[in-house]
């Protein structure tokens, strides 16, 4: 089979299993030799910004010579995003003879879409012979089939909020309950900020596990010109946009110093570069400047909160034109409630998944607020102003779209395709 055809018959695997993902993982990787078991990982859950988190790390330890795979989830055009090494993605040829391979191993499990692309992964980590892999959750944690990594050196975790609930849990206790089971006896962990009843759990499962844990804390970020500093450290330049990318880079870098302890070799130099030269496509992403035009990836109401709080700190007393795809298991009246008071105007689209909420219906939502909202069947129509670069557009503002990921990528690809 072709690239194309193996990486389409991962996707339309299922989404989730009769068992929980760390069983599945368990079989698929035993029957192709546990090739987790030759890396160090560093483990990052959460809920919001895990793959900046990521990507910050990443750039630290790529600038300090150290050969390091990186696993996320989802990809935003082409599936290769998901597995990369120092910044580069898997070779196509090579995703597609792990994924044959991996398609034709027999087991007693049927693995999700998720389960492949982890073993692809961690397979290619190994034939890579990486120093080290970052490794996010796909889900929770506990349960999640990135879990079935023993002892990782390093377990992250990013602000925790309310998503998938009907899995993890109706309450930020039961939802950093799941999170928190990442944190095992062994490791070191780096918490960032949060609500008073998850970060009760997540010193109580380190002090259970005898786990040292440092904790980043938000209120001692202070924003600079093109950066931040932070209490005992030099002052970081940063070219992420977004305020909760600070908090962000602070746990890569906390995340670094406790490599440093187990022997990493990680200079203050690279620190820094890592820091000033990360990117992560799709978080508050300015695709055009004139007119105006930045994509973001939030799709739930902590990621949208935080993004209303970034257009507040960089552009006081603005109003916005929102485009929004969302889908349909996600909190959008959450999402709403966090980005109207922001909005001159909301145009709805519908994404292109099975999952996808109906434009119409969240652009009968955004009304029922007294806010003027229009859906849009055709997306490129939406996009078309951005495209020429004429200016054929009513709305001389600022213009941001978000709801989802998929939606982001979606927008991304037609970007691309438009240059």
């Amino acid at each position: 089979m072709d690239y194309q055809t193996i990486i389409q018959t991962i996707e339309q695997k299922r989404r989730f299993g009769s068992l929980p993902g760390v069983a599945v993982s368990r079989k698929l990787l035993a029957a192709v030799g546990n090739p987790q078991k030759d890396l160090a990982f560093v483990h990052i859950a959460g809920t919001n910004g895990k793959g900046s988190t990521a990507a910050f790390l990443c750039s630290i330890l790529t600038a300090a010579g150290i050969r390091t795979g990186l696993f996320t989830s989802p990809h935003l055009i082409e599936f290769t995003e998901r597995i990369q090494i120092n910044g580069e993605q898997i070779p196509k040829e090579d995703a597609a003879r792990l994924g044959e391979r991996l398609l034709d191993q027999k087991t007693d499990v049927n693995p999700t879409m998720f389960d492949y692309c982890l073993a692809m992964a961690l397979l290619y980590f190994k034939e890579q012979r990486c120093s080290l892999v970052i490794l996010e959750t796909g889900l929770g944690g506990r349960l999640d089939s990135t879990n079935v990594i023993e002892k990782p050196l390093v377990s992250v975790i990013t602000k925790i909020g309310y998503d998938h609930t009907e899995i993890l849990g109706n309450t930020l206790t039961e939802i950093a309950g799941e999170k928190a089971g990442i944190l095992k006896a062994g490791t070191r962990a780096v918490l960032e900020g949060q609500e008073p009843e998850a970060l009760a759990v997540l010193k109580q499962r380190c002090i259970e596990q005898r786990i040292p844990c440092r904790i980043v804390n938000a209120d001692d970020i202070v924003l600079l010109k093109n950066g931040f500093s932070y209490p005992g450290e030099m002052p970081y330049q940063m070219k992420m946009n977004g305020s909760f990318q600070r908090e962000n880079a602070m746990a890569a870098v906390f995340t670094a110093r406790e490599l440093q302890k187990l022997g990493y070799d990680i200079s203050e130099e690279a620190i820094h570069l890592g820091i000033s030269s990360a990117f992560w496509g799709g978080r508050m992403e300015i695709l055009c400047k004139d007119p105006f035009f930045m994509i973001d990836g939030a799709h739930n109401g902590n990621g949208v909160k935080a993004l209303a709080a970034s257009l507040k700190e960089q552009y006081a007393g603005e109003k916005f034109h929102f485009i929004m795809g969302v889908l349909a298991d996600k909190d959008y009246p959450s999402m709403a409630e966090h980005i109207l008071p922001l909005a001159d105007k909301v145009t709805t689209v519908t994404p292109k998944s099975v999952r996808a909420l109906e434009g119409e219906k969240l652009a009968e939502y955004v009304r029922s607020f007294g806010m003027e909202a229009e859906n849009k069947a055709d997306l490129e129509e939406v996009l078309d102003p951005f495209f020429s670069h004429q200016k054929k557009t009513d709305w001389h503002g600022r213009t941001i779209a978000f709801g989802s990921l998929y939606f982001i990528g979606e927008i991304r690809k037609l970007f691309q395709l438009s240059r």
